[in-house]
């Protein structure tokens, strides 16, 4: 137990994805049992800023790591959470506005922005699987705002020009919404959970008095018990040794001469 929770503070410290898979790949199996598994999850996501006028989608790559906590009366109930380390959210093309600088303006005139808002996502959901292995899970899913910048990207010639402006102080630094979400969990190695899940944005993203524009995205995931067959197996090792253990036979009680 003092392991598990070591590992999640090391998770929660590092930002590094390569140190969360080597981690990972270190402890997972003092990290799962029968009703406990947990594992990387990572895939694509498409986001977007509703209320705010943009020409399409932004896509980024999540990372994360997973727990599923299962009933003990009823295993197919489950409680799915962890951390999405990696999660960018966001918007493309919105409209060039003014960055006060008179040869900025005329650089980036008549190009685009792409908003990208990073966070460390929570999801805290209620997971039931069905016995022909799919399942469904929705919950809320809490946001720690992490980096916030807009992209401002113009074509000049044959060579893109590319400025960063750094929007953090605009952002609220905490999300929140509610998550929904449909999977299957394959019947191969230590099982492979495919899902496509959406979440839907409650708190407004931006502060201050402007319209209220709202987080949107669509997951699509794969994620991958870590140390799941390494714990089965160590079970088993123990089960068997325990079972090697076998009681003497009554012997006859010889009186001592």
């Amino acid at each position: 137990m003092k392991k598990g929770v070591l590992v999640l503070i090391a998770f929660f410290s590092l930002t590094s994805a390569r140190s969360q898979v080597l981690i990972s790949l270190i402890f997972g199996d003092k990290l799962n049992s029968p009703f406990l598994e947990f594992g990387l999850d990572g895939g694509v996501n498409f986001s977007e800023i509703s209320g705010l006028e943009s020409s399409g989608t932004n896509v980024g790559f999540n990372l994360g790591f997973y727990f599923d906590i299962r009933s003990k009366k009823n295993p197919a109930w489950m409680i799915n959470t962890g951390v999405i380390v990696k999660s960018p959210m966001g918007a493309h093309g919105i409209p060039v506005y003014s960055l006060n600088d008179e040869n900025l303006d005329n650089t980036f005139a008549g190009g685009s922005v792409n908003r990208e808002i990073r966070y460390f996502n929570v999801p805290i959901l209620i997971k039931y699987q069905f016995k022909n292995r799919i399942y469904v899970k929705t919950g809320p899913q809490l946001g720690l705002l992490a980096k916030a910048f807009d992209e401002f990207k113009k074509e000049v010639g044959k060579d893109d020009v590319v400025y960063k402006k750094n929007i953090r102080d605009q952002i609220r630094v905490i999300d929140a919404g509610v998550a929904l979400g449909v999977g299957y969990h394959m019947n191969v190695g230590n099982g492979l959970n495919v899902t496509v899940q959406y979440y839907y944005g409650l708190v407004p993203v931006m502060k201050g008095d402007g319209p209220d524009v709202y987080n949107r995205s669509l997951y699509v995931t794969a994620g991958l018990p870590i140390g799941k067959g390494k714990a089965a197996q160590k079970r088993a090792e123990k089960e068997a040794e325990l079972n090697k253990v076998i009681l003497p036979e009554d012997e006859e009680v010889k009186p001592k001469k």
